[in-house]
């Protein structure tokens, strides 16, 4: 029986290892080794003490110089499983009292919550401790997590949002509410994940046989990499932490649905070839993206959704038509007349 190592990286918001507990298959053993951090996981990678080494996305991002200086490259990416994050409180996010305090790490999530619902007050965890004077945890988002729960549970907040694993890892007896992409009537309430959120990528070193790893990689998973990795791969940390991304496989019977629902001619149109059949046989690619204002007011976003064979060609195009929304929407409004006043821009996207 032939042996794979496999060097995995977990962190609180993805289990890693998990994925690969029932991967063993009758003529190939998997022996996996925990890693600490990334820089001492490839290392072991490019001197061959491991074959592939699986990590959350989120942290190749900057890091892809290191990665191709030690000969190494990404070779396969796993399907996110659970990219939502969740609210967790005794209420909804439409029930929440007035001004309720809703505590939330990622910038973004908290422009997507004043988005959805007014009168609440929306911080940061480092906010918070700063304003009520308390001692912020210095750990991960697990530590962060218990923290608030600890607030939750003592009445100081409301709910706070967190991952659907470190929500299982606290075990807080108190109701998830899942911030879900998919609005009930178009033009709803609606939160798209954040970046590289659950997917899993396999590096290795060049020349790695394909046959190996076709048994680890999905399909899915390589599409949702590709786009992310294309689109927001040379976005800065602050920038990356105001960007909603969604890239998933879509069935055309639930595009259709989807389209009739909604009536969504644009949407129905994507699933028909140029003499107007529809295209069942192939599984379709949907990708989202979006930037929100600071007070969840404006939102630039780009949709597409594109066949599979084609959606690496239809990346770029979507790479150029992103920049050029951003950079209208971001200038100043020009004016009609010269006696017009000054008009902001739509978004602000310095803006903290």
């Amino acid at each position: 029986m032939d042996e794979l190592k496999l060097a995995v990286i977990d962190t609180p918001d993805c289990s890693v290892s998990s994925q690969f507990d029932e991967l063993n298959e009758g003529d190939l053993s998997i022996a996996s080794v925990s890693a600490s951090d990334f820089s001492k996981a490839i290392s072991m990678l490019s001197k061959g003490d491991v074959d592939i080494l699986a990590i959350p996305a989120k942290l190749l991002h900057g890091k892809q110089m290191e990665m191709l200086a030690a000969g190494c490259e990404v070779v396969g990416a796993r399907t996110p499983r659970r990219p939502n994050l969740v609210l967790v409180s005794d209420n909804k996010l439409d029930y929440q009292p007035r001004f309720a305090i809703i505590l939330a790490e990622s910038a973004l999530v908290r422009r997507q919550l004043r988005r959805a619902r007014g009168g609440l007050r929306v911080l940061s965890p480092a906010a918070f401790a700063s304003i009520s004077n308390q001692t912020y945890p210095s750990g991960d988002s697990l530590e962060v997590a218990r923290w608030m729960e600890s607030m939750r549970e003592s009445g100081e907040i409301d709910g706070f949002i967190t991952s659907r694993a470190v929500y299982d890892s606290i075990g807080s007896p108190a109701r998830r509410h899942a911030l879900l992409p998919d609005p009930k009537d178009r033009g709803g309430t609606h939160f798209l994940p954040l970046p590289y959120a659950d997917l899993v990528i396999l590096l290795a070193r060049k020349r790695f046989p394909s046959s190996i790893l076709k048994r680890f990689s999905e399909s899915e998973g390589e599409a949702c990499w590709y786009i992310q990795d294309q689109m927001i791969s040379g976005l800065d940390e602050e920038m990356l932490q105001r960007v909603g991304i969604l890239v998933r496989h879509r069935q055309v019977r639930s595009l259709m649905k989807q389209a009739e629902e909604q009536r969504d001619l644009t949407l129905e149109q994507a699933c028909h070839d140029t003499e107007g059949e529809v295209t069942e046989a192939e599984v379709h690619v949907e990708f989202r993206i979006e930037v929100l204002s600071r007070n969840g007011r404006h939102t630039i976003g780009l949709d597409r959704v594109i066949k599979h064979s084609e959606f690496r060609h239809a990346t770029i195009s979507a790479i150029r038509d992103w920049g050029v929304l951003l950079q209208e929407a971001s200038r100043p409004v020009p004016k009609d007349f010269y006696k017009d006043e000054d008009a902001p821009a739509f978004i602000d996207l310095e803006e903290e």
